[in-house]
């Protein structure tokens, strides 16, 4: 279906990778929040006092260009860990977490997360891992902004979220997220509009399809 080689573009579900005492221990810490569709979950430039494990939801992590551009780093999804970056040194952010649909999240005091993975090696591991794979990831999306086209770099970005987020039906890969054209172009550089204009040719081009903001790939054209 897809090339699963790409060990850095899986995704990510960091209670399932633990032993179940383990998870109990971590849950047993944590608090439940909810956020509102388009609620910030914590802004660029404020304190780092919690870690968070998305329960249910969707979000996205995004850095803003001294323009005031939103320059999409990823989208996180039930089971997935974000606000990590700043555990060890407990900076301030650097990063915004926006919450794209109603959503709900176990909060984990910094101090409370560091202690508990220092005692237990399993969820550290799982950690590593998964910081590994998105400093793989976002070091790839840095290459293709500077190498690519605007055409290539969809075609990636595609490829991308279907081996993550793909359910596959037939000769499709439906994706499971939405993604506008804005998020697109959030998320590799390029003007709304550009996006819009390439995502249409590959529609005529029959690579492709769109039906209530859904993405519906062709497996034997987009993915070859």
């Amino acid at each position: 279906m897809t090339d699963t080689s790409h060990w850095y573009i899986q995704a990510s579900h960091f209670l399932d990778k633990l032993p179940h005492s383990v998870r109990d221990d971590i849950l047993s810490i944590a608090e439940q929040q909810n956020f509102s569709k388009s609620a910030l979950i914590f802004s660029a430039g404020t304190e780092s006092e919690y870690v968070y494990i998305l329960k249910t939801g969707q979000i996205k992590i995004y850095e803003l260009s001294p323009h005031g551009k939103e320059m999409i780093l990823w989208f996180g999804f039930p089971g997935e860990v974000f606000g990590l970056s700043e555990i060890t040194r407990g900076a301030k952010r650097s990063v915004y977490a926006h919450a794209c649909t109603a959503t709900e999240v176990y909060l984990i005091k910094r101090i409370e997360f560091n202690e508990f993975i220092a005692k237990h090696p399993s969820a550290s591991m799982a950690i590593i891992d998964l910081l590994s794979c998105r400093l793989r990831g976002l070091s790839g999306m840095l290459s293709n902004l500077t190498s690519d086209d605007v055409t290539s770099r969809i075609i990636k970005l595609l490829t991308r979220m279907s081996i993550l987020y793909g359910v596959e039906k037939k000769d499709m890969l439906h994706l499971n997220i939405h993604l506008t054209h804005q998020d697109i172009a959030d998320m590799i550089g390029a003007s709304r509009q550009t996006v819009s204009s390439i995502i249409n040719q590959l529609k005529r081009d029959g690579l492709l399809s769109i039906t209530n903001h859904s993405i519906h790939i062709k497996k034997s054209g987009l993915l070859n």
